[in-house]
């Protein structure tokens, strides 16, 4: 038995024993929690923070769906407040991709409710930017998942794409900055020092569909007086990570916040998978409650379920 599983088996089994205080560790001056028996069996628990705090498998694995075929049922509801249905969006779509560029095919389709209107465009921010996000509009070419040297931004956007883009950057990097979201752009960084005053990190390790993973955990600190709970966006933030390679395997995150002109109210899971030795997303699902000054409320629902993934040259 290699020197790593004997750790890994040994923090499994302290996992399941009676709860130990945790223990507070200092990693690049800033704090986080670990259960004693990290400390205790000489994990190198530094360098697998390092890592998750400059982790991209998340947002390769997102981008990887540009580069692949994969069939999606997807299921969008817009409940009222009075707890009806206003409308409904379901279908079955496949992505297919030749000779570089990709298009979306609609194998079947079920809406309820005022979901389109006349002209068939969406009624509902959630079902444009579910759009956005999944489906193609014709083909779109020269893609790639290459993520070395590209970053997500909102130059030159405006209108509904560059709240696209602001909503990809919550998918794909939260607890990340993101420009241009007036009075929280920058309280969504959650690893500079100043979120390390108002939030509590801690890592963790647990037996996961059949083998073990890291978790870690990031939430507000329980004393923050009525202030400081202002700069609060991400009230929870749970990722799971492979034990061997430190890929993503799952992530759920909650976010609110309440300003003069906008708020909302947001919880996002998100489960990963491996396809042809790719890592891509398996399942989504998001749950939202925003209200924009002059605009009517929306909320909004969505599952997304990726399947059938073929790898093509």
């Amino acid at each position: 038995m290699t020197k790593r599983l004997l750790i890994c088996w040994c923090l499994a089994l302290a996992a399941v024993s009676a709860p130990a205080q945790d223990t507070t560790v200092t990693v690049d001056h800033q704090k986080f929690s670990l259960p004693p028996v990290f400390v205790r069996s000489n994990l190198d628990y530094a360098s697998i923070l390092r890592r998750i705090k400059n982790d991209t498998t998340f947002y390769k694995a997102f981008r990887t769906l540009r580069v692949i075929e994969y069939t999606s049922y997807n299921a969008i509801r817009i409940p009222a407040k009075n707890g009806t249905v206003k409308a409904t969006y379901n279908s079955k779509t496949r992505q297919h991709r030749n000779n570089g560029c990709r298009t979306t095919e609609v194998l079947a389709q079920q809406t309820t409710g005022d979901f389109f209107d006349a002209k068939g465009h969406y009624n509902y921010t959630t079902g444009d930017m579910y759009a956005g996000l999944f489906f193609t509009k014709g083909q779109v070419c020269g893609e790639n998942n290459i993520i070395s040297g590209h970053v997500l931004t909102t130059d030159g956007k405006s209108g509904m794409e560059k709240h696209k883009e602001q909503l990809k950057m919550l998918f794909f990097n939260p607890g990340k900055k993101i420009p241009g979201i007036p009075f929280i752009g920058n309280k969504l960084d959650l690893y500079d020092d100043d979120a390390h005053m108002l939030y509590d990190y801690r890592l963790d390790f647990i037996a996961y569909n059949g083998s073990f993973a890291y978790v870690f955990t990031v939430k507000p600190k329980p004393d923050l007086g009525f202030f400081h709970r202002n700069d609060i966006v991400i009230d929870e933030m749970t990722t799971w990570f492979d034990y061997k390679t430190m890929e993503v395997l799952a992530r759920n995150y909650k976010l609110s916040y309440k300003a003069a002109v906008y708020d909302f109210d947001v919880d996002m899971e998100v489960e990963l998978t491996h396809a042809d030795g790719l890592l891509v997303p398996k399942t989504l699902r998001y749950k939202g409650n925003y209200g924009i000054l002059f605009k009517k409320r929306e909320r909004g629902e969505f599952t997304a379920t990726l399947f059938d993934f073929k790898r093509t040259p």
